[in-house]
């Protein structure tokens, strides 16, 4: 019975592997020399201009989040319309509910002015 899971740990373990021993390599082999120029913060090549910790209009996280929505419905169409005609007309109704609950919230959104950048 556990011997199921084997393969599974064995994939788990060399995944942690890989990840972690360039981590101790870089530790174990790299000079550690740290001075002001490589300790301090930039943007782009110059110094901050303001707070690293400001704060994001709600509106960029509502386009953030419409983004994925949208991102994720195309990942759905695309086996959807692959397998169409083997699902038949129920895969079709199914998908046409799912696309119908998508565009309500796309309006809903729309009429909220949650897509208006000012």
């Amino acid at each position: 019975m556990l011997g199921n899971y084997l393969p599974i740990l064995i994939f788990i373990g060399v995944g942690l592997l890989v990840g972690l021993m360039p981590l101790a390599l870089g530790r174990l082999l790299a000079p550690y020399r740290p001075d002001a120029a490589k300790l301090s913060p930039y943007e782009c090549g110059f110094e901050a201009f303001e707070d690293t910790r400001t704060k994001f209009d709600v509106r960029y996280y509502l386009v953030a989040i419409l983004f994925i929505v949208f991102d994720l419905e195309i990942t759905f169409l695309f086996p959807w319309a692959v397998a169409l005609r083997q699902i038949g007309r129920a895969g079709f109704l199914a998908m046409a509910l799912f696309l119908g609950i998508l565009v309500v919230g796309f309006i809903y959104e729309w009429m909220k002015g949650a897509l208006e950048w000012e």
